[in-house]
């Protein structure tokens, strides 16, 4: 006869974090509703950021990108993820010391990277914000929520911010 595991599996949870306070408030409901502060779990903050536009030899802009603001633009989009890392840590921290926290940062299309990255991780919920844009924003650069919602295989939380409710 096969001996049973019984130990119980920490839940692995992946929070979509961006520059936004919808963000913040999604990652902020998760360790209040989704994270107990008896348990432990495991926490992926998830950044993607647009990928660096690719120029051509013989693409006339590129001249006008010297290395210096090319190097300039790579330190800032570093920075920001540092800033929204940390501020997304520092709320953990606060709200839940129990919680193992890991970053992963994407680069490139925020609904195929997100997809791609809880697929890879065998992620057990993914949390993300609402922007809540209207009807013709939505239409024009289309939900990444929503996009998410369709293409994971895993449970999607979609948390709507106070303010849109």
């Amino acid at each position: 006869m096969e001996a049973v595991n019984l130990k119980k599996k920490e839940p692995k949870i992946v929070v979509a974090v961006d520059e936004s306070q919808e963000s913040m408030y999604a990652l902020s409901w998760c360790l209040a509703n989704l994270i107990s502060q008896n348990t432990t779990a495991n926490l992926v903050l998830l950044y993607v950021k647009a990928s660096p536009p690719v120029y051509s030899s013989l693409d006339a802009a590129r001249y006008m990108f010297s290395s210096d603001v090319i190097m300039a633009l790579e330190k800032y989009g570093s920075e920001q993820v540092n800033s929204v890392m940390g501020k997304a840590e520092a709320l953990c921290r606060k709200l839940n010391t129990n919680i193992k926290v890991e970053r992963i940062v994407g680069s490139g299309d925020a609904k195929e990277e997100i997809c791609k990255i809880v697929g890879k991780i065998k992620a057990d919920t993914l949390v993300m914000g609402s922007h809540d844009y209207g009807f013709f924003k939505r239409a024009l650069l289309g939900s990444v929520s929503d996009h998410c919602a369709k293409y994971v295989k895993c449970p999607v939380v979609i948390v709507k911010h106070q303010k849109q409710i």
